[in-house]
């Protein structure tokens, strides 16, 4: 068996050309869409991505702002420029990049974000929605693997599902969806006895740990899927390459459908940051109607 390659930047585009009619329709209404990116210090381990976001933004019709900040930015100030931010009906969408200077936790910031401008998906209140199964502005990475699974031709209600990783931001996030959706869920951590059992047993396996070939081809049910979250570089004899947590090779001889990293979950992150980005201006403009129009008595 060969696995069918799941081609992520293909639904990401797709994806892309509904956000910018989205963004072109809020526009004509006077609410163009906008991000604001803000980075703390050098920025190096970050601009590849900056950039990346900027072209995906102005592809999907949504303005990009890229700011800088000293690296001896105190959190206070940052704060208060988090909260001028929210306090600007221009700026639809705040992203955090990472990393962070030692003294600035990253926590802190996403707190300090309104929910209503959280298009990362990474404020408590965005992750306590989807318990509720009341998914606004979700985090990217969870939300773009779960809409990747939705694209195959496979019932999602009572799929048999391993996630294996329970990150905050990703594994738990993609339990939940799943769940929301009818999926019965499995999550493996560090402290999990026995992956290969839980793994060989799921229609579907999600892997989000950051360990490079950790989900091998004799860890799964022949024709399930693999969904690969992990982002690796590894030295090879030909050079430096980015793999996920799945062995590709030995994975794609058993697996039904399987992602490839890159070029699978990646460009459906970048898509879903964007359509939030349009939601959220969707959602300010909703709100400022309701609270500031006007009432005739």
């Amino acid at each position: 068996m060969s696995a069918t390659i799941i081609d992520g930047k293909a639904i990401g585009a797709r994806m892309k050309e509904e956000v910018a009619a989205d963004a072109a329709a809020l526009a004509e209404k006077g609410w163009q869409p906008k991000l604001v990116s803000v980075s703390v210090g050098d920025t190096a381990a970050a601009e590849l991505y900056v950039r990346n976001q900027q072209r995906s933004a102005e592809s999907a019709g949504v303005e990009f702002e890229a700011r800088n900040y000293p690296f001896d930015t105190s959190l206070e100030q940052l704060t208060g420029i988090i909260q001028g931010l929210n306090a600007d009906p221009r700026v639809n969408g705040i992203i955090i990049q990472r990393p962070l200077p030692d003294h600035i936790p990253v926590k802190t910031l996403q707190k300090a974000v309104h929910p209503l401008k959280d298009v990362e998906g990474m404020h408590p209140a965005s992750i306590g929605n989807i318990v509720y199964n009341d998914l606004a502005l979700g985090p990217c990475t969870a939300v773009a693997a779960v809409e990747i699974l939705k694209t195959l031709p496979l019932d999602i209600e009572g799929l048999n599902v391993t996630v294996i990783g329970h990150s905050e931001i990703v594994g738990k996030p993609i339990a939940f969806l799943l769940m929301g959706l009818g999926a019965t869920v499995t999550v493996c951590h560090h402290m999990t006895r026995s992956v290969a059992m839980h793994s060989r047993a799921a229609d579907a396996v999600f892997v989000a740990v950051g360990k490079p070939g950790l989900v091998t081809g004799e860890m799964l049910k022949p024709g399930g899927v693999v969904i690969d979250i992990g982002i690796n570089r590894i030295d090879t004899p030909e050079g430096p390459r980015t793999v996920g947590d799945a062995d590709f090779d030995s994975c794609s001889q058993v697996a039904g459908w399987i992602t490839p990293v890159p070029g699978g979950v990646g460009p459906v992150t970048v898509a879903i940051l964007m359509k939030n980005a349009v939601l959220a201006t969707e959602m300010q403009m909703n709100h400022y109607r309701d609270s500031f129009a006007r009432v005739d008595m």
